[in-house]
Protein backbone atom coordinates (compact mmCIF):
# COMPACT_ATOMS: atom_id res chain seq x y z
CA UNK A 1 0.00 0.00 0.00
CA UNK A 2 1.46 3.33 -1.03
CA UNK A 3 1.38 6.41 1.14
CA UNK A 4 -0.26 9.69 -0.02
CA UNK A 5 3.09 11.46 -0.37
CA UNK A 6 5.85 8.88 -0.85
CA UNK A 7 9.53 9.58 -1.22
CA UNK A 8 10.70 9.23 -4.81
CA UNK A 9 13.81 7.06 -5.21
CA UNK A 10 15.64 7.59 -8.50
CA UNK A 11 17.61 4.45 -9.34
CA UNK A 12 19.95 3.79 -12.26
CA UNK A 13 21.21 0.28 -11.51
CA UNK A 14 20.48 -2.09 -14.43
CA UNK A 15 20.58 -5.27 -12.34
CA UNK A 16 17.18 -6.19 -10.88
CA UNK A 17 18.78 -7.57 -7.71
CA UNK A 18 20.79 -4.39 -7.16
CA UNK A 19 17.80 -2.13 -7.75
CA UNK A 20 15.67 -4.18 -5.36
CA UNK A 21 18.41 -4.15 -2.71
CA UNK A 22 18.74 -0.37 -3.03
CA UNK A 23 15.02 0.12 -2.40
CA UNK A 24 15.13 -2.29 0.55
CA UNK A 25 18.18 -0.53 2.03
CA UNK A 26 16.58 2.91 1.95
CA UNK A 27 13.30 1.51 3.32
CA UNK A 28 15.07 -0.22 6.21
CA UNK A 29 17.38 2.66 7.11
CA UNK A 30 14.60 5.25 6.95
CA UNK A 31 12.37 2.92 9.00
CA UNK A 32 9.37 3.53 6.78
CA UNK A 33 6.82 0.93 5.66
CA UNK A 34 6.81 -0.62 2.22
CA UNK A 35 5.06 1.74 -0.13
CA UNK A 36 6.48 4.84 1.53
CA UNK A 37 9.17 4.95 -1.19
CA UNK A 38 8.27 4.96 -4.87
CA UNK A 39 11.17 3.72 -6.99
CA UNK A 40 11.69 4.92 -10.54
CA UNK A 41 14.34 3.02 -12.49
CA UNK A 42 15.71 5.57 -14.91
CA UNK A 43 17.74 3.00 -16.82
CA UNK A 44 14.46 1.35 -17.82
CA UNK A 45 12.30 4.32 -18.76
CA UNK A 46 12.46 8.13 -18.93
CA UNK A 47 11.53 10.06 -15.82
CA UNK A 48 8.79 12.09 -17.43
CA UNK A 49 7.24 15.11 -15.75
CA UNK A 50 7.50 14.98 -11.96
CA UNK A 51 5.30 17.13 -9.74
CA UNK A 52 7.35 17.62 -6.57
CA UNK A 53 4.18 18.43 -4.63
CA UNK A 54 3.18 14.75 -4.99
CA UNK A 55 6.18 13.63 -2.91
CA UNK A 56 7.64 14.02 0.56
CA UNK A 57 11.16 14.20 -0.85
CA UNK A 58 13.60 12.91 -3.47
CA UNK A 59 16.14 10.13 -2.89
CA UNK A 60 19.04 9.54 -5.25
CA UNK A 61 21.28 6.54 -4.64
CA UNK A 62 24.42 5.13 -6.20
CA UNK A 63 25.02 4.34 -9.84
CA UNK A 64 27.38 2.58 -12.26
CA UNK A 65 27.66 5.96 -14.05
CA UNK A 66 30.48 8.42 -13.36
CA UNK A 67 30.47 12.11 -14.23
CA UNK A 68 34.08 12.04 -15.46
CA UNK A 69 33.55 9.34 -18.09
CA UNK A 70 34.81 10.57 -21.46
CA UNK A 71 32.52 8.38 -23.55
CA UNK A 72 28.95 8.49 -22.24
CA UNK A 73 26.19 6.37 -23.69
CA UNK A 74 22.90 7.92 -24.84
CA UNK A 75 21.32 6.31 -21.75
CA UNK A 76 23.75 7.99 -19.38
CA UNK A 77 23.32 11.35 -21.08
CA UNK A 78 19.53 11.08 -20.78
CA UNK A 79 19.74 10.07 -17.12
CA UNK A 80 22.10 12.94 -16.31
CA UNK A 81 19.86 15.42 -18.12
CA UNK A 82 16.67 14.25 -16.40
CA UNK A 83 18.22 14.10 -12.92
CA UNK A 84 19.91 17.46 -13.44
CA UNK A 85 16.63 19.13 -14.41
CA UNK A 86 14.78 17.72 -11.39
CA UNK A 87 17.60 18.53 -8.95
CA UNK A 88 17.80 22.10 -10.25
CA UNK A 89 14.08 22.53 -9.60
CA UNK A 90 14.43 21.04 -6.12
CA UNK A 91 17.29 23.40 -5.29
CA UNK A 92 15.32 26.40 -6.57
CA UNK A 93 12.40 25.42 -4.36
CA UNK A 94 14.55 24.17 -1.47
CA UNK A 95 12.60 20.93 -1.72
CA UNK A 96 13.82 17.96 0.38
CA UNK A 97 16.47 15.85 -1.36
CA UNK A 98 18.88 13.21 -0.12
CA UNK A 99 21.51 12.40 -2.73
CA UNK A 100 23.94 9.63 -1.78
CA UNK A 101 27.21 8.81 -3.61
CA UNK A 102 26.18 9.34 -7.26
CA UNK A 103 23.71 11.84 -5.82
CA UNK A 104 26.43 14.10 -4.45
CA UNK A 105 27.89 14.38 -7.94
CA UNK A 106 24.49 15.24 -9.41
CA UNK A 107 23.79 17.89 -6.80
CA UNK A 108 27.36 19.14 -6.94
CA UNK A 109 27.18 19.49 -10.71
CA UNK A 110 23.92 21.43 -10.39
CA UNK A 111 25.54 24.02 -8.13
CA UNK A 112 28.80 24.30 -10.06
CA UNK A 113 31.10 22.16 -7.89
CA UNK A 114 34.28 20.68 -9.32
CA UNK A 115 34.30 16.88 -9.64
CA UNK A 116 37.62 15.02 -9.83
CA UNK A 117 39.19 11.64 -9.11
CA UNK A 118 41.58 13.10 -6.50
CA UNK A 119 39.51 11.91 -3.56
CA UNK A 120 38.37 8.50 -4.75
CA UNK A 121 37.95 5.89 -2.00
CA UNK A 122 38.15 2.13 -2.21
CA UNK A 123 34.90 0.44 -1.24
CA UNK A 124 34.72 -0.31 2.46
CA UNK A 125 34.23 1.13 5.92
CA UNK A 126 35.54 4.57 6.89
CA UNK A 127 34.96 6.96 9.76
CA UNK A 128 33.28 10.30 9.18
CA UNK A 129 33.62 13.45 11.30
CA UNK A 130 30.68 15.81 11.75
CA UNK A 131 31.62 19.49 11.34
CA UNK A 132 30.62 22.21 13.79
CA UNK A 133 27.86 23.24 11.38
CA UNK A 134 26.78 19.63 11.05
CA UNK A 135 26.32 19.23 14.80
CA UNK A 136 23.48 21.74 14.65
CA UNK A 137 21.78 20.13 11.65
CA UNK A 138 18.58 18.18 12.48
CA UNK A 139 19.73 15.19 10.42
CA UNK A 140 22.55 14.62 12.92
CA UNK A 141 20.28 14.49 15.96
CA UNK A 142 21.45 11.50 18.01
CA UNK A 143 24.53 10.99 15.79
CA UNK A 144 27.94 11.01 17.47
CA UNK A 145 30.71 13.41 16.38
CA UNK A 146 32.46 10.52 14.61
CA UNK A 147 30.66 7.54 13.11
CA UNK A 148 31.25 4.52 10.88
CA UNK A 149 29.93 4.51 7.37
CA UNK A 150 30.53 2.90 3.98
CA UNK A 151 32.05 4.44 0.86
CA UNK A 152 33.08 3.30 -2.59
CA UNK A 153 33.57 5.84 -5.36
CA UNK A 154 35.93 6.59 -8.24
CA UNK A 155 35.25 10.33 -8.18
CA UNK A 156 34.25 12.94 -5.62
CA UNK A 157 33.75 16.67 -5.20
CA UNK A 158 37.06 18.47 -5.17
CA UNK A 159 35.78 21.95 -4.37
CA UNK A 160 32.44 23.62 -3.76
CA UNK A 161 31.56 27.04 -5.17
CA UNK A 162 31.57 30.11 -2.94
CA UNK A 163 27.84 30.14 -2.29
CA UNK A 164 26.21 31.20 1.01
CA UNK A 165 23.54 28.52 0.54
CA UNK A 166 26.12 25.71 0.90
CA UNK A 167 27.09 24.26 4.28
CA UNK A 168 29.61 21.41 4.73
CA UNK A 169 28.22 19.02 7.33
CA UNK A 170 30.71 16.14 7.44
CA UNK A 171 34.25 15.41 6.33
CA UNK A 172 36.61 12.45 6.05
CA UNK A 173 40.34 11.81 6.14
CA UNK A 174 40.66 10.68 2.53
CA UNK A 175 37.74 12.68 1.12
CA UNK A 176 37.18 16.16 2.58
CA UNK A 177 33.62 16.74 1.34
CA UNK A 178 31.57 13.86 2.71
CA UNK A 179 28.28 15.67 3.25
CA UNK A 180 26.87 19.10 2.54
CA UNK A 181 23.55 20.92 2.46
CA UNK A 182 22.22 23.43 -0.05
CA UNK A 183 19.73 25.83 1.49
CA UNK A 184 17.88 24.15 4.32
CA UNK A 185 16.54 20.96 2.76
CA UNK A 186 18.78 19.66 -0.06
CA UNK A 187 21.36 17.17 1.26
CA UNK A 188 24.17 15.27 -0.43
CA UNK A 189 26.47 12.58 0.95
CA UNK A 190 29.55 10.97 -0.57
CA UNK A 191 29.07 8.03 1.77
CA UNK A 192 26.16 5.59 1.77
CA UNK A 193 23.81 6.29 4.72
CA UNK A 194 21.54 3.47 3.57
CA UNK A 195 24.14 0.70 3.80
CA UNK A 196 25.49 -1.71 6.38
CA UNK A 197 28.03 -4.52 6.09
CA UNK A 198 25.73 -7.12 4.53
CA UNK A 199 24.61 -4.81 1.76
CA UNK A 200 28.16 -3.67 1.07
CA UNK A 201 29.20 -7.28 0.62
CA UNK A 202 26.27 -7.87 -1.73
CA UNK A 203 27.22 -4.88 -3.87
CA UNK A 204 30.94 -5.62 -3.90
CA UNK A 205 30.38 -9.16 -5.08
CA UNK A 206 27.94 -7.93 -7.71
CA UNK A 207 30.24 -5.16 -8.95
CA UNK A 208 33.60 -6.89 -8.37
CA UNK A 209 34.50 -6.49 -12.04
CA UNK A 210 34.10 -2.69 -11.99
CA UNK A 211 37.15 -1.90 -9.89
CA UNK A 212 35.64 -0.41 -6.74
CA UNK A 213 38.19 -2.41 -4.77
CA UNK A 214 41.36 -4.19 -5.80
CA UNK A 215 41.62 -7.95 -6.16
CA UNK A 216 44.20 -8.03 -3.36
CA UNK A 217 42.01 -6.23 -0.81
CA UNK A 218 38.57 -7.43 -1.91
CA UNK A 219 37.95 -10.00 0.84
CA UNK A 220 39.69 -8.01 3.57
CA UNK A 221 37.59 -4.93 2.82
CA UNK A 222 34.44 -7.00 3.15
CA UNK A 223 35.64 -8.59 6.40
CA UNK A 224 36.66 -5.21 7.84
CA UNK A 225 33.24 -3.73 7.08
CA UNK A 226 31.67 -6.17 9.56
CA UNK A 227 33.65 -4.48 12.35
CA UNK A 228 31.68 -1.27 11.89
CA UNK A 229 28.61 -0.01 13.71
CA UNK A 230 26.26 1.60 11.20
CA UNK A 231 23.52 2.62 13.62
CA UNK A 232 24.42 6.32 13.45
CA UNK A 233 24.95 6.09 9.69
CA UNK A 234 21.42 4.80 9.15
CA UNK A 235 20.02 7.25 11.71
CA UNK A 236 20.79 10.10 9.31
CA UNK A 237 18.25 8.65 6.89
CA UNK A 238 15.70 8.00 9.63
CA UNK A 239 16.03 11.62 10.71
CA UNK A 240 15.52 12.68 7.09
CA UNK A 241 12.37 10.54 6.87
CA UNK A 242 11.01 11.76 10.21
CA UNK A 243 11.58 15.39 9.26
CA UNK A 244 10.04 15.33 5.80
CA UNK A 245 7.54 12.50 5.59
CA UNK A 246 4.03 13.74 4.89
Amino acid sequence: MTTPYPFLLLSTRPEDAAASEELDSFTRAMQVPKGAIEQHRLEQEPLGRINLDDYSGILLGGSPFNNLELMKSPLQLRVEREIGTLIAEAIDRDFPVMGACYGIGAIGTAIGARVSDDYAEEAGMVQITVTDDGVDDPLFEGVSHKFDTIVGHKEALHTLPDDPRITILATGEACPIQMFRVGQNVYATQFHPELRAETLEFRLRLYAHLGYTSHETFESQIAHSYDGDYTANNLILKNFADRYRR
